[in-house]
């Protein structure tokens, strides 16, 4: 026992040291993503006062992507920010902690040989940039080295190999004490269930002689099988796309190509920039206590209405998401703003965090919005046209959304609860509400503004927000050194962790290309005489039902790759499509067992106050409206594309 003391101890000292090191590695990583904003920013105003813009800050932004990616990824590891769905995962931890650890060591042994095989791929390329002095930009205007960057990301990749295999020595470790304290036969059938079924399929793959469309089609089980297991999602995405390409080329070698060219160049691109930037200015925007103030001005204004505590919220996310693009955000802030306000003004509990978690999904509908941006990389369509198209969706949600809170306080009271007129709350004058909301306005017009009006790309948007909202946190005062040091390094984190979803889901889509199976679903759909509308409907309950338990994001990364040239196929527009996917995935922020809206509302109220039953009771009647919203846009397309024609 006192060895295993001992090699605990030891354990804890070095996964503290690969996690320092992660922890400076991400700071690098969050300081390089402020820099690409002031480059951006300088390049802008190069361009518009003195007609000189920056040379080369596109080449360095796109190359400074991945980069920033993989020095942050040991760091979201570390802190547990690697995406995974840990439904399932989390009630075996509590019925059988020692299956919860036995299955922790192989998913995080199965990460590490992920992260083996990136840094084996990518160390030739580093050789290669550096004895060939290798550079990117144009002989004459501007010309930068490669090999730094890609150094940036093998060093990246190499410390969160090391990170989870120190993950899997803990998880090892904890479940050879957990063995000794206790019975292990039912552990040990339920790890043994769970790795006959994936050696069952890896041996159909290896010895069945499968076809290329079967191979695709174990993979895809697969993937389902370890995603809902508790396997990281990038993990399990690069592994089985990885054997995928393999038997599908007959041919390691290209497997291994095409993982490199993933990691080094797959969100290569100016246009991916797009996303750690709109994090970075939400974030700012978060600190600045934006939204206390629009929910304060919305309070004010909707006084006199019955349930009006309920829209204030309603619109305050709808102007919050305005600027920050994140149902996440909207759902962390106004759960401590809205609930408490709400309660104290006799509103029940349960409509309180109900209404606070279901109008919390405008932030992703409403541009610019996250997830706009992550389908609009994925299915290479105009962002701007997206934004545009989430505009006229977006605020009659919203409305929607309105209507529904009024017509709860007057058709069941007993569920809203006996809400007193919240004249009580201090009046506001005009002054006071051009105070508060004159910087929100500002910086939306200047966001989508100059979007619209053609003056930035959603790249140069992105950095001019980001600007913006960092001047308004440091006019307010509420910017310390400290905040501003965990602002960058969220910004860096939350970037990674969806940036390598990205890495992973190029490789997938390379994947199911090379097997042929959207080619082959697309011509089933067509022959069986289907239709657009069939297939919609059966894409809507497919989205709902995997948003019981992955994230949004992970959900268009799996199914967008087979599915949008069954869109194509089928006549539809991929713009329109984009809105119904991005208001169906979002009613999986709602419904029950992930629901991750609902886990962060339950996270920022005070231990105790409420449980996961009451928020997921509060919001069933926004899961309804949004179910019948998306009807809505599937039959009137016109809804998302009048701006656009």
């Amino acid at each position: 026992m006192t060895d295993g003391v001992a090699a605990t101890g030891r354990l804890a000292r070095i996964d503290r040291v690969i996690g320092v090191v992660g922890a400076a590695l991400a700071t690098i990583s969050s300081v390089w993503i402020l820099l690409m904003m002031v480059m951006i920013c300088a390049d802008i105003t190069g361009r518009a006062v003195f007609s000189r813009p920056l040379s080369g800050v596109p080449e360095v932004v796109a190359f400074s992507v991945p980069a920033c990616v993989f020095l942050a990824i040991p760091y979201a590891i570390h802190t547990l920010r690697y995406l995974r769905a840990d439904v399932v995962l989390g009630a075996i931890a509590k019925s059988n902690p020692l299956a919860a650890a036995l299955l922790e060591a192989i998913f995080s042994l199965v990460g590490a040989a992920v992260f083996y095989k990136i840094v084996e791929n990518v160390w030739p390329r580093l050789v290669d940039a550096w004895q060939e002095a290798e550079f990117f930009g144009a002989i004459g205007a501007f010309t930068a080295p490669v090999w730094p960057f890609t150094a940036a990301l093998l060093v990246g990749a190499s410390v969160a190999l090391l990170q989870c295999l120190s993950m899997a020595a803990h998880r090892a470790a904890m479940a050879r004490t957990l063995a000794r304290a206790g019975p292990t036969s039912g552990a040990l059938a339920m790890v043994g269930v769970f790795l006959a079924v994936v050696g069952v399929g890896g041996l159909y793959l290896a010895f069945g002689d499968p076809t290329r469309t079967e191979v695709g089609l174990v993979t895809i089980a697969g993937l389902l099988v370890l995603v809902v297991a508790g396997l990281h999602i990038a993990s399990a995405l690069i592994v089985l796309s990885f054997v995928g390409i393999w038997l599908t080329r007959g041919s390691m070698g290209v497997a291994d190509s095409s993982l490199a060219i993933a990691a080094t160049g797959s969100i290569n691109s100016y246009a991916f920039a797009v996303i750690p930037l709109f994090v970075l200015m939400g974030l700012f925007v978060d600190i600045a206590n934006v939204g206390r103030d629009a929910f304060s001005v919305a309070a004010a204004l909707l006084r006199r209405v019955r349930g009006g505590l309920g829209v204030a919220t309603v619109f305050a996310n709808a102007i919050f998401a305005a600027i920050t693009g994140s149902s996440i955000a909207s759902a962390s802030v106004f759960t401590r703003v809205a609930t408490p306000q709400m309660e104290a003004h006799g509103y029940t509990r349960r409509f309180a965090v109900g209404v606070v978690a279901g109008s919390s999904v405008l932030g992703m509908l409403i541009p610019p919005s996250l997830l706009l941006l992550v389908y609009g990389l994925i299915a290479e369509v105009s962002i701007g046209d997206l934004f545009l198209a989430g505009v006229i969706p977006g605020l009659l949600l919203a409305v929607i959304f309105s209507l529904t809170v009024v017509g709860l306080a007057y058709a069941a009271p007993g569920f809203v609860g006996h809400a007193r007129s919240a004249n009580d709350l201090e009046g506001a004058s005009l002054g006071d509400f051009a105070k508060k909301m004159l910087p929100v306005l500002l910086l939306i017009a200047l966001v989508l503004g100059g979007l619209y009006a053609g003056l930035f790309t959603p790249t140069e948007s992105g950095a001019v927000g980001a600007a913006g909202a960092l001047l308004i946190a440091i006019a307010r005062r509420s910017l310390t050194l400290g905040r501003l040091r965990r602002v960058l390094l969220e910004a860096a984190v939350i970037s990674a962790s969806i940036l390598i979803l990205m890495v992973a889901a190029n490789l997938y889509s390379r994947m199911l290309t090379l097997t042929g199976i959207p080619q082959s679903l697309a011509g089933f759909m067509i022959e069986a005489q289907l239709g657009l509308v069939a297939f919609l409907a059966l894409y809507l309950v497919s989205l709902i039902l995997l948003g019981m338990v992955l994230d949004s994001v992970s959900i268009m990364l799996v199914m967008l790759p087979l599915m949008l040239p069954i869109v194509s196929s089928l006549g539809g527009d991929l713009v329109w499509f984009g809105i119904i996917t991005v208001v169906a995935v979002e009613i999986g922020l709602l419904t029950p067992p992930f629901g991750i809206a609902v886990y962060v509302v339950k996270g920022a109220l005070p231990p105790g106050s409420a449980s996961l039953a009451e928020i997921f009771a509060g919001s069933f009647p926004f899961v309804l409206a949004m179910f019948a919203f998306v009807i809505l846009l599937m039959a009137v397309p016109e809804i998302s594309l009048w701006l656009l024609s």
